[in-house]
């Protein structure tokens, strides 16, 4: 596979860049419209979050692509592993702490 051949298409960047548009625009009208409850709202805007991630990763990263895509993913799930970890230690020991 040449150096070329490893990138994505100019289509592809054009898809992702506008699909990350849309996934940023749909919760900031949600939210300035008012438009659900707070509970559903938090999970909507973690949706989209989420779902943003998940675009970033195919179109731009490239996470599918590459010699070793096994070894991408596996290294990402331990990464996401770790932050959780560390954002879930966090918030526990913070809820406690007041």
């Amino acid at each position: 596979m040449s150096q070329h051949e490893a990138h994505g298409s100019v289509k592809a960047y054009v898809i992702g860049f506008l699909l990350s548009i849309v996934l940023t625009i749909i919760p900031l009208l949600l939210v300035l419209n008012h438009m659900l409850s707070k509970g559903w709202l938090v999970f909507a805007i973690m949706l989209m979050a989420v779902l943003q991630f998940i675009i970033q990763l195919v179109f731009f990263m490239h996470i599918r692509e590459g010699e070793g895509p096994k070894y991408n993913v596996m290294a990402l799930i331990l990464g996401i592993v770790i932050v959780f970890t560390i954002v879930a230690g966090s918030m526990w020991i913070m809820s406690f702490n007041g």
